[in-house]
């Protein structure tokens, strides 16, 4: 991997933000000496400067396929292990517990696979609010106010043919046909023998057709008098 040094010393003392940075005591694989350095924490790049202030890192760790593990040597240190293929091991040490174990978090964290890993990881919870929402929202149930609920039209205003009454309850439109048939059925009605009812309509219908004969002959009579005369 090409590093170009120039910008690494830009971006080491640029100010852009330091997710971590303090006095730890570091070592490499082959001495046993541990050496005080100065770390700033940027991203997944882990400057080391001999003295804070300094505008050149003395060296570089790039937090990359890597893991962050404990060691027995020392209390409070821990140790950055890259396991390809002639991958180096970098022994550090702080002088608290809470101190190390916040440097080895902050290390951990800043590896670009484990950003990718937390990427994917808050995507799918975002995935399952937003549908945990949308089936609540479906489930809703509006529950409108009694003034705000539709009142149903007084009873005889409308008729609908296709609504059926319930038995002994009529409603029709006052002057309907509906109307008038139920007035009419509430009338009450005089049982009449069938012999008074064929005298009455037969009187009538005798006294029309003798009306009809005497118009007859009436203008019979008309028509043979001027015959008579001739």
């Amino acid at each position: 991997m090409k590093i170009n040094e120039k910008n690494l010393c830009a971006f080491a003392s640029s100010a852009t933000p330091v997710d971590r940075e303090g006095w730890l005591d570091m070592r490499g694989e082959v001495g046993k000496s541990y050496q005080r350095r100065w770390f700033t924490l940027k991203g997944n790049l882990l400057f080391y400067f001999d003295k804070k202030g300094d505008k050149e890192p003395v060296g570089v760790i790039i937090l990359e396929g890597c893991t962050i593990e404990l060691t027995e040597e020392e209390s409070y240190s821990f140790k950055i292990v890259f396991h390809c293929e002639g991958g180096r091991t970098y022994f550090l040490c702080t002088n608290s517990q809470a101190s190390m174990e916040a440097w080895m978090k902050a290390l951990a964290c800043a590896s670009y696979d484990y950003m990718k890993l937390m990427v994917a990881e808050l995507q799918r919870q975002l995935d399952e609010a937003q549908a945990e929402e949308a089936a609540e929202a479906a489930a809703l149930v509006t529950v409108t106010s009694p003034e705000e609920e539709p009142k149903v039209p007084p009873r005889g205003q409308r008729y609908n043919p296709f609504n059926k009454a319930p038995e002994g309850e009529t409603k029709a439109v006052p002057g309907s046909r509906h109307h008038k048939e139920s007035v009419k059925s509430e009338l009450p009605r005089k049982k009449v023998p069938f012999r008074d009812i064929h005298k009455s309509y037969g009187r009538k219908i005798l006294s029309d057709r003798s009306e009809w004969r005497a118009r007859l002959r009436m203008r019979d009579e008309a028509v043979e008098r001027p015959l008579i005369q001739l």
